[in-house]
C-alpha cells in the first residue's frame, strides 16, 4: 500500500492487483483511498479520495509533499522529455544520462555559480526525485536514470498550469521593474 506498483518490477503484486482489482478497490475505499491503475503505462498507486460533502471526512493517509522549485522544475522537464520520447515513437523507456539531466537544469540555474557547487545542487535534486520514485538508476557504467512513467500521472496539465502560474509570480518578483516599483 505504499508507493507505486510497476508491472515490470513488481510482477507478483501486479498480477494479484490485476486479478483482485475490484476487491482491492472496495478494501481501500473504506480507508478513503482510490486505486489508480494505468494498464497501458504499467503502474498503479493509491491516492486520497476526493472530498465529498455527502461523506464524512477521512484523515489523509497519503502524505502530500511540498516540492522545492528546482525539484518541480526537474519534474516538468522530465515530463516534457517523456512526451517528446512518446511522440517520436522510439523505445518505450526513456533513459537519460546524468550529464543530460545536468545540462537540462543548468539552463535554469543562476549564472556565475561555481560549477562544482552547481553540480552538487543538481545531484541533490536528482536524489530527491529518485526518492519520490520518478527516476530509477540504471545499471549502466555511466550514471544514467530511467524516467518512470508515473511522472505522467503526477505532472498533468493542471500541475503544469499551476507551475507556470508560480513561475510567472517568481519572474514578476525578480524583474527589475518590480524592484523599482517597491
Amino acid at each position: 500500500m505504499k508507493g507505486v506498483v510497476y508491472r515490470d518490477t513488481h510482477t507478483a503484486a501486479w498480477h494479484h492487483l490485476s486479478v483482485l482489482q475490484p476487491h482491492v478497490r472496495d478494501h481501500v475505499a473504506v480507508l478513503g483511498l482510490v486505486v489508480v491503475v494505468d494498464e497501458s503505462e504499467g503502474y498503479a498507486y493509491l491516492k486520497s479520495r476526493p472530498e465529498d460533502p455527502d461523506l464524512p471526512p477521512v484523515p489523509r493517509l497519503v502524505p502530500r509533499r511540498s516540492l522545492s522549485f528546482h525539484v518541480s522544475l526537474l519534474l516538468a522537464l522530465l515530463r516534457r522529455k517523456l512526451a517528446e520520447a512518446d511522440a517520436s515513437g522510439s523505445d518505450p523507456r526513456l533513459v537519460l544520462s546524468r550529464r543530460q539531466i545536468i545540462d537540462m537544469l543548468t539552463v535554469f540555474m543562476p549564472s556565475g555559480a561555481d560549477d562544482a557547487r552547481l553540480v552538487d545542487q543538481i545531484d541533490a535534486h536528482l536524489t530527491k526525485v529518485i526518492e519520490l520514485g520518478f527516476l530509477r538508476r540504471t545499471k549502466d557504467k555511466e550514471p544514467s536514470f530511467e524516467v518512470r512513467r508515473i511522472v505522467k500521472a503526477f505532472v498533468d496539465a493542471q500541475w503544469l498550469a499551476d507551475f507556470d502560474a508560480r513561475l510567472s509570480e517568481y519572474a514578476a518578483e525578480l524583474s527589475p521593474d518590480a524592484e523599482g516599483a517597491a
